[in-house]
């Protein structure tokens, strides 16, 4: 029976390994600035609150229209669109990084095994057999968590990939939107535009008339066929931009354009509206709901973490390694074995290249200030979207009634004027005049509706979309 096996530890690696923990001691990073905050930046917003949409409902906001098609197509442009297909393919690979960024602290073992058969004159052409089995492991000290920082980093890595596919989500369902309501508002613009073409049609057939036995210059006649051409080209350019809206729908939903139009058919120039509801208050805070602002949050995190794996690597490494082998040979019908192993310590000190890994670590920090700034940035920017998607529904809404009384006040006065027309006190130039500024003043009320709706929509993405912490992310 073998007697039980002791190591002493070698005296000049316990002295290394005690000078590497005194510098780990000393070693103590200059602070890296914060980030800029939501609260600091904007504490209140100071625009107009608009009339229709609360915080608390931000995650159902696509049910407050009443259109149920709009958050069926949103729906399936969810299931459907490769943006979003590419945005889950980032999670899997950040969650990939991140376990093998784990697996750094682990030992590592690896085993090598051969085998070899061999005769020569120094065996006396003997046949020779050799077979050897050898286990090598070795386990990195995170002294100066190098290690630790790297997990770090791709942790925030992995989550920043996820805030990217709810930003994705969030983009895609707002341009489903926006592409919706400018479907409906086109859809609107070429009825009226069509209802204007007819009645410039009967105009000037009653002119032409009126030409033929004399009662009208043959000038008014040519003037009333160029305002109906006009209308109907007005016409057909409508119905183009709508047919191209129709395919753009298409391409983010990846629905059978038959079909689609099918199910558009039935709420035709019909534009969405949301529930009318009173807003008491959108505190600054929504913002930190948004996930493209929380990725920006979490690469600036990797960033931190990147300056710590490159300050340790400008100090010693420590690694334990060992090894533990098994070898057989056989020659002359006679067969030999032997165990072999070994342990210790292996450190490898940064000298030569010392400037080189402070040039790293440099890079590093200047990474993290281009993050910090880029934070800072977005954070900039998404106070300017929601303070401008504030301002433009509280000037659509207080122009609504305006718009809608010149609407309706030209629309009675071209009747009249058409009415004089056809009584002869009213010239054909003076119809036409009359017709442009109803033509006009309609279409102003339907672009206004149509900033109206655009302006919530803006308002759903400025503000995240309704994104929470507490959503699932996916699997």
């Amino acid at each position: 029976m073998r007697a039980p096996f002791s190591f002493r530890f070698p005296r000049s690696a316990a002295l290394a390994v005690a000078g590497i923990a005194l510098l780990a001691g000393c070693s103590t990073p200059k602070p890296l600035p914060p980030p800029a905050s939501v609260a600091a930046t904007t504490p209140v917003w100071h625009a107009p609150l608009p009339h229709a949409g609360d915080p608390g409902r931000l995650v159902s906001w696509w049910t407050q229209f009443d259109d149920p098609l709009l958050p069926a197509l949103i729906d399936e442009a969810q299931a459907a669109h490769p943006v979003l297909a590419q945005a889950l393919a980032r999670i899997q690979q950040a969650r990939a990084g991140q376990r093998v960024a784990a697996s750094a602290g682990w030992p590592t073992v690896g085993a090598n095994v051969q085998a070899q058969r061999s005769s020569g004159a120094a065996t006396g052409f003997n046949a020779v057999s050799q077979t050897s089995a050898i286990i090598d492991a070795g386990w990195e000290i995170d002294l100066f968590g190098g290690v630790r920082h790297g997990v770090a980093a791709a942790q925030s890595r992995a989550a920043q990939a996820e805030l990217g596919w709810h930003e994705a989500r969030v983009s895609l369902a707002a341009e489903v939107a926006q592409t919706y309501v400018g479907l409906r508002a086109c859809e609107a613009a070429v009825a009226l535009y069509t209802r204007e073409a007819d009645s410039l049609g009967r105009s000037s057939a009653l002119v032409q008339k009126k030409a033929d036995v004399g009662f009208e210059a043959p000038a008014n006649a040519r003037l009333a066929q160029a305002s109906a051409a006009q209308a109907r080209d007005r016409v057909t350019v409508q119905q183009t931009e709508c047919g191209l809206t129709v395919k753009a729908l298409v391409l983010l939903t990846g629905a059978d354009e038959v079909a689609l139009r099918d199910r558009l058919a039935p709420r035709t120039a019909r534009i969405p509206q949301p529930a009318p509801f009173q807003l008491a208050a959108l505190p600054a805070a929504t913002l930190t709901q948004r996930p493209d602002l929380a990725a920006a949050e979490r690469d600036l995190q990797a960033s931190a973490a990147d300056v710590g794996v490159a300050d340790a690597a400008r100090w010693p490494q420590l690694t334990v390694n060992g090894n533990l082998g098994i070898g057989l040979v056989r020659t002359g019908g006679s067969t030999s074995d032997a165990v072999t192993w070994g342990f210790g310590p292996n450190l490898s000190l940064p000298i030569f290249n010392r400037g080189r890994l402070q040039a790293q670590a440099d890079a590093a920090r200047a990474r993290y200030d281009e993050a910090r700034a880029g934070y800072a940035l977005k954070l900039r920017q998404a106070v300017r979207e929601v303070q401008e998607a504030l301002l433009r529904l509280d000037s659509s809404l207080r122009r609504e009634t305006d718009a809608r009384t010149a609407a309706e006040g030209l629309r009675s006065f071209l009747a009249s004027t058409e009415e004089r027309a056809r009584l002869g006190s009213a010239s054909v130039i003076e119809t036409e005049d009359a017709r442009r500024l109803t033509l006009s003043a309609e279409a102003a009320l339907l672009a206004l509706q149509r900033e109206q709706v655009s302006a919530w929509i803006s308002l759903y993405r400025a503000v995240g979309g309704g994104w929470t912490r507490e959503h699932n992310t996916p699997s």
